[in-house]
């Protein structure tokens, strides 16, 4: 059994194999370091790519596409390692970005997740959306970064080079211990794709125990690669998947008040997009909402699942204020700038 086993997910990626593949090889060597590559039903060259160019790699075939959460599930639980390191196919890797990691996990057991500072592979001084330097929570259940309030992002400028407690770690590269991760049954494959990891880190902090953020390793990331931004199928899912995450992981009271919230400001956002003329953007909010309705039966399960193991409700991580009106309102561009009073 490996120590560290890093898994890449491919889906129709033959050019970021290509692109990116060199890094992690050139950078992540050991004799306790196995790199695979699960293909989730690629129907590009992918796969002859990697049999012909990199046969040191351990590969795994799906027939079909199971997702973000499905492909990953199905990958971990056929590979055997300490740790497992989710490691999206459009990440630049650097020198030495598992060592500090790995080393801080080795001593400190509550630690059940990590993740490196993530700057955009296109401006290379600017911090990337999807992670930045540490996830966090508003109280009405919007993430957000050291380093990007909603759709700001900072320029790293080495304000954020503390190893800091987070409240999520990002998807595209999560060092996570393999044994908690099969214990509360990996990614939840309802998500399909998009917030399934702050679903995960949330029932990991719900057990009490920790996510951290890592500046000393550094990658690189190109982001929107499968789904890109501006698409309203990831609108749909980002919008769905955060109500799936809040019902799941707190209380039914908190939950209520929440919802009736949500319900507003989603509803502005919807019709935001209609003044916009992005009518399939409209849609894709009450069709997120409605297929949230749907599955109450088979989440309000999963909640008294995850309550039955619950020992912490209250994280300091989760931000008090709402991120919506310190942007809007209160002009915070920048995590610096946020209330203090907004955390516990």
């Amino acid at each position: 059994m490996a120590k560290v086993a890093i898994v890449i997910l491919n889906w129709n990626g033959k050019h970021y194999l290509e692109k990116f593949l060199p890094s992690v090889t050139n950078f992540s060597v050991g004799s306790d370091i196995e790199i695979w590559v699960a293909d989730n039903g690629s129907t590009d060259d992918s796969l002859v790519f990697l049999k012909n160019s990199y046969p040191q790699i351990k590969l795994l075939e799906f027939e079909i596409n199971h997702g973000f959460t499905g492909g990953y599930n199905k990958a971990l639980a056929f590979i055997k390692a300490e740790y497992f390191v989710l490691l999206n196919s459009d990440i630049e890797v650097t020198e030495n970005w598992i060592e500090p990691i790995i080393s801080y996990l080795d001593n400190n057991l509550k630690v059940a997740a990590a993740m490196p500072k993530i700057r955009s592979y296109h401006e290379k001084n600017m911090f990337e959306y999807a992670g930045a330097a540490g996830g966090f929570i508003d109280k009405l259940g919007f993430p957000f970064c050291r380093g990007r309030i909603l759709s700001e992002i900072e320029e790293d400028l080495g304000q954020y080079d503390d190893v800091k407690e987070v409240f999520w770690a990002t998807g595209a590269c999560m060092f996570v211990r393999a044994k908690l991760y099969q214990e509360l049954g990996g990614l939840d494959e309802d998500f399909f794709a998009h917030m399934e990891e702050i679903d995960l880190c949330w029932r990991l902090k719900n057990r009490g125990f920790k996510i951290m953020y890592f500046p000393q390793s550094l990658v690189y990331h190109v982001g929107g690669g499968t789904l890109p931004n501006n698409n309203p199928r990831k609108l749909f899912y980002n919008y769905r998947n955060n109500l799936f995450l809040l019902y799941k992981n707190i209380p039914s009271g908190s939950f209520r008040w929440i919802l009736f919230f949500r319900l507003i400001v989603d509803g502005a956002s919807a019709v935001m997009y209609l003044l916009q003329g992005k009518f399939s953007f409209f849609l894709a909010v009450p069709k997120a909402h409605f297929a949230f309705y749907k599955s109450l039966g088979k989440f309000r399960i999963k909640r008294k699942a995850i309550k039955k193991h619950r020992m912490f409700v209250k994280h300091p991580q989760i931000f008090q204020h709402s991120i919506i009106y310190s942007y809007f309102v209160l002009k915070a561009r920048k995590f610096s700038e946020l209330n203090r009073k907004g955390w516990h």
